[in-house]
């Protein structure tokens, strides 16, 4: 008996700790936390859900709320059109040279950018707007 509540504390505990972290931002699934830090560090600083940021502001504009501007919020993105736009830029979005973003980088912002929106690390807010928006 002793045991079980001991282990249904412990349960408790984690998902009190899931909880906590989802809603401060948590961390991507493991499988996605390669693409999460790629995309932090080349994609957020124009694509992030922020006023004002180029990408966002055009994405915005172009699709006018019906899909969400910021792309960490997206759910019909496809590796295969990250790769696409990355590579070969649009706009004034210069392309990415494999230099900048590696190949294997590329197809892990892909696979971040494709996944189930609560296996990106996103917070509670992020994650309400993104549903709201589908």
């Amino acid at each position: 008996m002793k045991a079980q509540v001991v282990a249904a504390l412990g349960a408790v505990a984690v998902l009190a700790a899931l909880s906590a972290q989802a809603a401060e931002g948590g961390r991507a699934a493991p499988e996605f936390a390669e693409g999460k830090a790629v995309y932090d560090e080349w994609c957020a600083t124009c694509h992030a859900d922020s006023l004002g940021l180029a990408g966002t502001l055009a994405l915005q504009t172009k699709y006018q709320g019906a899909i969400p501007a910021a792309l960490a919020l997206r759910t019909d993105l496809e590796p295969e059109v990250v790769e696409y736009f990355v590579r070969n830029g649009v706009a004034w979005m210069a392309p990415f040279r494999k230099t900048e973003v590696s190949d294997a980088q590329l197809a892990a912002i892909g696979a971040y950018l494709s996944a189930p929106l609560d296996k990106r690390g996103l917070t509670a807010a992020e994650l309400a707007k993104a549903k709201a928006a589908q």
